[in-house]
């Protein structure tokens, strides 16, 4: 009471218009009176109390409590300029609130401008609709990339694997092309003509005529191509004799033209891979071998070519002969050798020695080998063109027997060589083709040497000396290099045969040390292994065979009564031999036909390969047979392979039974590369 009472002297006396004048003396209080003068006090907000709307009432409570009430308006007038202080601040840092985000709000000065009205003042139409314009805009730039990124992720998800798909499909088919003509091999070869980023199937072919006067005998020769995706016929050349070899890759322009060889005995025509167009051709006597790709003699930027004639008598002179690239012509004339010896034709071959010095390797029964720029000195009486071609490496020039001798002697015995190849991955299923990048690194390898048809041998490049040898028994075919084991050297998978049995045998490239062998029965059919490089480093092997012979009683049993095993139809598997497995295979294929050749084609964007192989069909009646030409995915051949034991492990003799989930893992994630 005596804080109001402090108040209200301090309070000047004033006349309201309603409460009437203001008497401080008149003020006086009592205890029992605090209660309701508090309420008094703190009832009326808005400056008024309840006797102002009364006239009636006694003298004491209008005089009395007149300058009570009074003073407690006044009180309540300032409590509610304070308060309209604090509002009027609070508004204000709300409004410099929202003027510091998104939206503005005018000041004071332009709230009095604009009538003293503290509310939000908002924009005219014309901002409004330019904010939207410009809201409108932002939202586009926001959402066009992100409609573009979503449309790219389904373009990948879906169209492509669907692509994809459709391609691996059709990857997948069989032809029968003329008659089967027995067991021979035909010439086979694989590159893209048609631009499609798939190779395409090169083959010769024969085909019975009906023609009662025929000018070429009873068939009708020809070379064919079949599109790699579907089997579907692209072109036939009818040729006037049986096309021995094909090859592919030489190029003669600067335009991406794929070139094609068509080898014949009297003839070596080039066409165009992608029409059979005929570019030029050359007639030459008694072809023995495939063309040989060498550098530039002539100055032209296009390399040249090199084959060997051998005649029919047995004089043993065996010429080489210089072909031009670009125009087919015969630069000089063909270069005689007096060779002894006897056996089947070795090479040629071109090697390039440390120094860069070429060298064409050669021979019957025995390998010689004389420099390129001997050769085209004695074709034209004069020196190459470029300097490398002129070069000789002392080092072999240093193994001549006499210096008036041109020959260089790299394996001379009494055990006559069958087999001289290059240590280059994949040299088995591309060693007939013409591009540089193959050739350059064949030339530049170790040699592989199979002589007597019981020894391999491994040529250090640097020297041509023996590295290491490696005794077996009879070697049906040609050795093919892979990787075995993790050491980065190639490996040597090779076939022999005796009694009715086929061994199959790995050899370490880098000691000549058995690694892997398997035993089975005897497919009746000599056909190269094919390595395959993968993902994982190592290479697969895949080849031809019959049932594995897990037993030793089983040897006996599968030589006994020939006569009658002949009578039955023999069974011919495809096995795949993985070396993180080496003792279970992979049953990819069975068939009753006779495979008579046999190369492999890479899918990089598949990151898949195919399996190309041409048989022989008997029929079963006495119809001539047909000749089957058939394209299988090798991934797809493997997620339906059947499992095939052999036994115990070579390394630790007891029995490995890999997990069939491991298994279907390891094999699930396998994929194939190029060479």
């Amino acid at each position: 009471m005596a804080a109001a009472l402090s108040r209200a002297l301090k309070l000047p006396g004033k006349k309201g218009s309603e409460l009437g004048e203001y008497d401080p003396l008149t003020q006086a209080d009592s205890e029992d009176e605090s209660e309701e003068d508090d309420l008094v006090l703190n009832y009326p907000r808005n400056g008024l109390s309840r006797d102002a709307f009364h006239s009636g009432g006694s003298a004491k409570l209008r005089g009395g409590r007149s300058g009570r009430l009074v003073a407690a308006g006044d009180e309540a007038q300032e409590d509610e300029d304070d308060w309209r202080e604090r509002l009027t601040s609070k508004s204000q840092q709300d409004r410099d609130d929202v003027k510091g985000g998104q939206y503005w709000s005018p000041s004071r000065d332009d709230r009095e401008q604009l009538g003293g009205s503290g509310l939000r003042v908002h924009g005219t139409d014309e901002e409004e609709k330019r904010m939207r314009r410009k809201n409108t805009v932002r939202a586009s730039f926001f959402l066009l990339p992100l409609v573009c990124a979503m449309l790219l992720v389904l373009l990948c998800a879906f169209l492509i694997p669907c692509q994809k798909g459709a391609l691996a499909k059709r990857l997948q088919w069989e032809r029968a092309l003329g008659d089967a003509g027995g067991v021979t091999p035909p010439a086979l070869a694989l590159w893209d003509v048609n631009g499609d980023s798939v190779n395409d199937v090169l083959l010769s072919v024969s085909e019975l005529t009906n023609d009662t006067h025929p000018t070429q005998g009873n068939k009708i020769y020809s070379a064919v191509v079949l599109c790699g995706a579907s089997g579907q016929l692209l072109w036939r050349k009818v040729m006037w004799e049986p096309v021995m070899y094909i090859q592919c890759g030489l190029k003669i322009s600067t335009k991406p033209l794929p070139v094609c060889l068509l080898i014949g005995k009297s003839t070596i025509m080039a066409v165009n891979g992608t029409t059979g167009e005929n570019l030029w051709s050359v007639l030459l006597r008694n072809i023995e071998s495939q063309a040989v790709l060498v550098p530039d003699l002539q100055g032209d930027s296009i390399p040249d070519l090199l084959i060997a004639t051998l005649p029919a008598d047995e004089s043993l002179d065996l010429s080489l002969t210089l072909i031009s690239g670009l125009t087919g012509a015969i630069l000089g004339h063909s270069v005689s050798f007096n060779l002894t010896g006897q056996g089947k034709l070795i090479g040629p071959l071109l090697h390039e020695t440390q120094l860069g010095a070429p060298y064409i390797l050669f021979g019957l029964g025995n390998v010689v080998a004389i420099s390129l720029r001997d050769i085209f000195r004695r074709a034209t009486g004069k020196l190459p063109m470029t300097a490398a071609l002129r070069r000789k490496d002392p080092g072999w020039e240093g193994m001549k027997k006499t210096n008036s001798s041109s020959f260089i002697h790299i394996v001379r015995g009494s055990d006559r060589v069958d087999f001289l190849l290059p240590l280059v991955a994949g040299f088995g299923t591309s060693h007939n083709n013409l591009d540089t990048v193959s050739n350059l690194n064949s030339s530049k390898s170790d040699l592989v040497l199979v002589y007597g048809f019981s020894k391999i041998s491994l040529l250090r490049q640097k020297d041509v000396h023996k590295q290491w040898t490696f005794n077996s028994a009879l070697i049906r075919s040609q050795p093919t290099p892979g990787h075995f084991n993790d050491d980065g050297i190639l490996d040597l998978f090779f076939q022999h045969s005796a009694n009715g049995i086929m061994k199959a045998q790995v050899v370490d490239g880098a000691n000549g040390h058995l690694v892997w062998t398997a035993q089975f029965a005897c497919p009746h059919l000599v056909l190269e292994t094919a390595a395959i490089s993968t993902s994982t480093g190592q290479s697969v092997f895949v080849f031809w065979a019959s049932e594995p012979i897990r037993e030793e009683r089983n040897i006996t049993k599968a030589t006994v009564a020939p006569g009658v095993a002949a009578a039955e139809p023999v069974i011919r598997k495809l096995f795949l031999l993985h070396p993180a497995y080496p003792t279970i295979l992979l049953e990819l294929a069975s068939t009753t036909d006779t495979a008579v050749a046999a190369a492999v084609s890479y899918e990089e964007r598949q990151k898949d390969a195919t399996y190309i192989t041409v048989s022989s069909r008997p029929t079963p009646d006495s119809a001539p047979g047909a000749r089957i030409v058939k394209s299988m995915r090798l991934r797809a051949a493997i997620a339906k392979g059947q499992i095939v034991p052999l036994g115990q492990s070579n390394k630790t003799g007891t029995d490995l039974k890999p997990d069939m989930f491991e298994l279907n893992m390891f094999y699930g994630h396998l994929f194939f590369k190029q060479q």
